[in-house]
């Protein structure tokens, strides 16, 4: 399927074409990278006003107009035409010779040289351009899109049964560019969601301050695929009752790509069809691609319930990694001198000197003995020498200790952690989780029916009907609710569109 949107045409050119195409992003990696990408955006300025073979003149005029609105610019100065003569020699750029800007006879000798984009270096730059512009926050799923989807293939088939090939390559072309927007965006989202979840070092402020909106997001996105989803597969089957082989055929005779015959352009309009149509039909024994996007936009909304409950957990024990380093901090400044905040600075972040290992190789004929160490292969290490330098072995088995009062106290623990629960879950039964505020025991025991029934929901005739999830002594029910409704809890607002919340006594526990 990514064949068929593009992304697999890369995968046809041979190791010699990928190289020519890798050498464009050569900029990127000399140690004045920054002056060279300042050097293709004033060359870019001048494309945007019809300017397309520039000189080094040219160049600077334009740098030095960047640099009225944007601090580091670098300035223009001798070594100008060297930068464009290198960019020329990548490819990402075509150096000509134009005689016609020369003014003097000297000049004319020493060749005016002039400058353009090429195609495939215009599109280089612009991908280095599109990396440094992508933010966290632009990233979204696009809910609108199906409405859209649904009108083009409507229109696709009244345009193919009358026959109209302009109007049929119009909704062609426009299906094929919002697909590939929206995948792209449902990519980049699942990405980016995927590393907010992943990732330790996220800021628990950031993501308590944005979890309803992103919560509400991902539902809503869902409501809105399970919704549109039979229309979709209902529209495609349209569309090719209406004779698929004669709307392919009517795209490629409205098609004025000058590169491509026609029977390349039959053969590109088929793939692209067979791409659209796998996203809302499935063969028997597959999925589509809209389902699998259903799940993955479901698993999602667990991973983000599950970060919820692990920062809530952490903030309510006041103990993170922000509150370590702190505490840390301050015990350093508050050292008596630089030896023990040294000390203590080691003894944290486990610095201490370099133990030097060494070993054979299992074949050291393989070695050459000229070899430095740091180009010769490593070997492994015990565990046992690298952290105390002792030859490693099997050591004396240790005996078993069992530590009773410990037991104890942790199993007294557990059960009054228990019966707290127990309390909260019934106080919940009985009063419900609506029109109050719950507190911490009652709000975890809600998170975690919540996300036993989010994680059991199944979805009928593309709606969602309701959902449940119990323990041993109460069970949680999601029911429709058209306004949707929240549940107040010592932390604040939890949103649930589209649903309500009913708790009741489990069957046969009522004695609770």
């Amino acid at each position: 399927m990514a064949d068929s949107w593009g992304g697999g045409r890369a995968l046809d050119l041979d190791a010699p074409a990928v190289g020519d195409r890798f050498r464009l992003f050569k900029f990127t990696h000399r140690d004045d990278f920054v002056v060279y990408l300042w050097v293709l955006r004033a060359m870019d300025r001048l494309r945007a006003v019809h300017r397309v073979q520039v000189d080094g003149d040219d160049v600077a005029a334009a740098l030095a107009e960047l640099a009225l609105h944007h601090d580091g610019v670098p300035a223009a100065d001798a070594s100008l035409r060297a930068r464009l003569d290198a960019l020329a020699e990548d490819g990402i750029i075509h150096r000509l010779e134009d005689a016609s800007r020369a003014g003097s006879l000297a000049r004319y000798r020493n060749r005016q040289s002039v400058y353009q984009f090429s195609e495939l270096g215009y599109r280089a730059f612009t991908a280095v351009e599109d990396v440094l512009a992508a933010r966290v926050r632009d990233a979204n799923l696009s809910r609108l899109v199906f409405s859209d989807i649904l009108d083009d293939l409507k229109s696709l088939a009244l345009a193919n049964r009358g026959g109209d090939g302009e109007q049929v390559y119009r909704r062609l072309s426009r299906l094929d560019q919002v697909m590939e927007d929206m995948v792209r965006r449902s990519a980049r989202f699942h990405v980016t969601l995927g590393e907010i979840v992943g990732s330790t070092d996220a800021s628990p402020d950031l993501f308590l301050r944005h979890k309803n909106a992103l919560l509400a997001h991902m539902t809503e996105f869902m409501a809105e695929l399970d919704r549109y989803l039979p229309r979709l597969h209902r529209a495609v089957l349209e569309v090719e009752d209406s004779g698929a082989g004669a709307m392919l055929a009517r795209a490629a005779g409205v098609d004025d790509r000058p590169f491509l015959g026609p029977a390349e352009r039959t053969e590109d309009w088929r793939r692209r069809w067979e791409a659209l149509r796998a996203w809302f039909t499935a063969e028997p024994g597959a999925s589509s691609g809209a389902a699998g996007l259903r799940r993955a936009t479901r698993t999602a909304v667990s991973g983000v319930i599950a970060l919820l409950r692990q920062v809530t957990e952490a903030q309510r024990g006041g103990v993170n990694r922000a509150s370590e380093l702190r505490h840390l901090a301050e015990w350093i400044c508050d050292a008596p001198d630089e030896d023990a905040a040294y000390a203590l600075a080691s003894a944290a972040f486990n610095v201490g000197s370099a133990r030097h290992l060494g070993g054979a190789h299992d074949d050291v004929e393989q070695i050459s003995p000229r070899s430095t160490w740091w180009d010769a292969p490593g070997i492994e290490i015990g565990l046992t020498p690298f952290r105390t330098g002792r030859p490693s072995g099997p050591g004396l088995p240790q005996p078993v200790r069992a530590d009773a009062r410990a037991r104890a106290d942790l199993r007294g623990r557990q059960l009054a952690a228990r019966a707290a629960e127990r309390r909260a879950a019934a106080s919940l039964a009985g009063a419900g989780a609506h029109d109050r505020v719950l507190d911490e025991v009652e709000t975890r025991v809600l998170l975690a029916l919540l996300t036993r029934a989010l994680e059991a929901r199944t979805v009928v005739s593309g709606r969602l009907r309701s959902a449940s999830g119990s323990d041993d002594t109460v069970v949680l029910r999601l029911v429709p609710h058209a306004a949707g409704s929240g549940v107040r809890t010592a932390h604040g607002l939890l949103h649930l569109p589209g649903f309500a919340l009913e708790i009741s006594t489990r069957p046969g526990r009522a004695d609770g």
